[in-house]
């Protein structure tokens, strides 16, 4: 049997954790279809760029006692006022960093997708503006 595509770009972050590979998979579902995203790997973290920073991902358990398989981070212009957001911190003028705790792939529905797709849109947009 072959890797997922989780496991591949994960790498040993999401070693030995089948649910926190599940719920990155279907992240890359949603990232797929978007253009230029570059992906950097580290020991602690997956981010995904689009000229800058939209999205990063990481798993809470490895460095702190947390159950929650996965965190889901995004930039966005704007302070996200939901439920669901664990935290959101303005990390400078026009960036607010959001921290959305996943535990199911389920978490990964419409609702997050276009929060997603925000961030993605954010970024380009930025692009757009530096190249004119």
């Amino acid at each position: 049997m072959g890797e997922s595509a989780a496991e591949v770009v994960g790498g040993d972050l999401f070693a030995g954790d089948a649910l926190a590979q599940r719920i990155h998979g279907r992240i890359l579902d949603v990232l797929g279809p978007l253009s230029d995203v570059e992906t950097r790997v580290s020991a602690s973290q997956v981010a995904y760029r689009h000229g800058r920073t939209f999205a990063i991902v990481w798993r809470p358990g490895r460095y702190l006692q947390s159950d929650v398989p996965l965190v889901l981070s995004l930039v966005l212009r704007e302070p996200l006022s939901s439920p669901r957001v664990k935290e959101a911190v303005n990390v400078a003028r026009d960036a607010w960093m959001h921290h959305l705790e996943l535990r199911s792939p389920r978490d990964v529905d419409q609702e997050l997708t276009g929060w997603i797709r925000t961030a993605w849109d954010a970024a380009d947009r930025r692009i757009r503006r530096e190249q004119s």
